[in-house]
């Protein structure tokens, strides 16, 4: 029986070291070289970006006057193809403006990624259509709404009425619908 817990201890010595190696090289692991496609799409970012800036326009920047990160972007851009990857141009934009438009409210977070992530905040987060491969279309999307494009009339809520159970939304004054989507303050 001495013997039976001594092989125990060892192997769950031999398990906890490989263990505690990870959970002690895990931080380093977020600064790992992009994979491919998070390359490309930091690449398409950049080119839209230049192209910007090259036709005079603003630079991208986010509420609060601080530089957006492309961080910031592509998740922007993820949850646009995530709420919106079948709705025309003018509604992924809409959808990526009410985002923008939280971060400028005092009732929501401040950042991009904040409001993004509060809980239950937006379905594809919730049901993980936000890791839908991106499109160029959502990309730029993300950056028009960045660069202050609002076609949805400032508003802070969006939804699918053919969708949405919830009788909060309708509580909520609409200012316009696009494509599938209506938009509310």
């Amino acid at each position: 029986m001495l013997g039976l817990k001594k092989e125990i201890g060892v192997l769950t010595g031999m398990l906890l070291i490989p263990l505690a190696l990870f959970l002690q090289l895990a931080p380093a692991a977020k600064k790992m070289p992009l994979t491919k496609e998070e390359q490309q799409t930091v690449t398409v970012v950049e080119e839209i970006r230049e192209s910007a800036s090259a036709a005079g326009e603003r630079e991208i920047s986010v509420s609060r006057g601080g530089e957006t990160d492309r961080e910031s972007v592509y998740i922007l851009a993820q949850v646009i193809e995530g709420e919106a990857a079948d709705e025309p141009y003018e509604g992924k934009v809409a959808v990526g403006a009410v985002i923008i438009n939280r971060t400028k409210s005092p009732d929501f977070p401040h950042t991009i990624p904040g409001v993004i992530n509060q809980t239950d905040a937006f379905q594809s987060i919730s049901n993980g259509q936000y890791q839908r491969p991106l499109s160029k279309e959502s990309l730029n999307a993300a950056v028009d709404a960045m660069n202050g494009k609002d076609p949805s009339g400032g508003a802070l809520y969006f939804w699918n009425p053919a969708k949405s159970t919830s009788p909060w939304v309708w509580s909520r004054p609409v200012v316009t619908q696009i494509g599938g989507h209506v938009f509310a303050m």
